[in-house]
């Protein structure tokens, strides 16, 4: 590997369609058109993944033995992207982003030990802390020993996909809402299929797929609309766009995000968005998101939907929608890391 005086961990990029996968790629892409001629950057990566960012970029391939012994290679800065990394060097200065404390809602209490007692170590290394929201900077001040130290706040940016757009094999006949993310309990899916009572439209949710289905299926039979409800596992970029470009609106009850990408990725599509009024999703949604109640309550969600969509469509706000998901920027955020990054050298 070259030598750089930045080198950014892209180590969960392992997971492919995952959050952090965008995050690292749509983040490490705008770094590399941020960076000077004297700003030199690589990137830590998993193998499979080596030439992502370019044939003429210089790479670090993951070792598990790292997680023992980190060298830099005279890197100045390393930046963890993952909060609970294993992977800290001894001699470099270290910028930690932040996520999110979901295994504090989520995990059990031994769980929850852990994962605190890790979190804490990468804080009590890290020379500058970064999260994606203010919500998170709040919590991680709330549970976590941040020892005073200077927290920046800087949003993600909005998804892009320059790809050709696919038909899915399972392409609704009918109006459809969309949602997408993991099939995990946090994700709170299994409210949705209520929507369906008393119309004729379907429910399309995309992630990849674990347990939970279980629980959601259920609730979808128990409402009797287990017939329109496709739970299609994980998709490709091209098949979200056209679900997001072609869905009636996008819905996202999660009770547990940091940021919440997708719901600017439909944002940009020019779609009525409707989510939960939990963690950080008031704070990335705005006032440009409609609400569903804290309690889930299945008639007064479906109130919800019939106004929401009435006021956007009857209010033409499909492109206010698009330029309200403009203001989130990887290049405006590549630009306050590279302020950082340069701090710290």
């Amino acid at each position: 590997m070259a030598k750089s005086s930045v080198i950014f961990d892209c180590e969960r990029m392992k997971h492919l369609h995952s959050g952090f996968f965008y995050f690292c790629g749509q983040l490490g892409k705008a770094l590399l058109e941020e960076a000077t001629k004297s700003d030199d950057i690589s990137f830590f990566i998993p193998k499979k993944l080596e030439g992502y960012f370019g044939e003429n970029v210089a790479y670090k391939r993951v070792n598990p033995l790292y997680k023992l012994y980190l060298p830099t290679c005279g890197a100045k800065v390393w930046h963890a992207a993952y909060q609970t990394t294993p992977y800290l060097p001894l001699r470099a200065k270290v910028v930690l982003t932040v996520h999110d404390l979901n295994f504090l809602y989520e995990r059990n209490e031994e769980d929850q030990k852990k994962y605190r007692k890790r979190l804490q170590y990468n804080v009590d290394h890290s020379d500058v802390i970064v999260t994606i929201s203010q919500y998170v900077r709040k919590d991680l001040e709330e549970h976590i020993d941040t020892h005073g130290k200077e927290i920046h706040v800087i949003y993600n940016g909005r998804n892009t996909f320059t790809g050709d757009i696919t038909i899915p094999k399972e392409a609704p006949k009918r109006p459809f809402l969309f949602s997408i993310g993991m099939m995990l309990p946090k994700k709170n899916f299994h409210v949705l299929p209520q929507l369906l009572i008393d119309n004729d439209m379907e429910l399309v949710i995309a992630g990849k797929q674990l347990e939970y289905i279980d629980r959601i299926r259920q609730a979808a039979s128990q409402c009797g609309v287990a017939d329109r409800l496709h739970l299609v596992g994980t998709i490709s970029d091209g098949e979200k766009y056209w679900y997001m470009k072609n869905c009636t609106a996008f819905v996202f009850p999660s009770i547990a995000e940091g940021f919440g990408l997708p719901v600017i990725e439909a944002m940009s599509c020019g779609k009525p968005v409707f989510i939960s009024q939990y963690t950080s999703l008031p704070e990335i949604g705005g006032d440009m998101a409609y609400y569903f109640n804290k309690d889930f309550d299945g008639a007064a969600m479906r109130q919800e939907l019939e106004e929401g969509l009435a006021d956007f469509h009857n209010n033409n706000k499909a492109e206010a929608s698009r330029q309200y998901a403009n203001r989130f920027s990887w290049t405006n955020a590549a630009k306050a890391y590279w302020e950082i990054y340069k701090s710290l050298m």
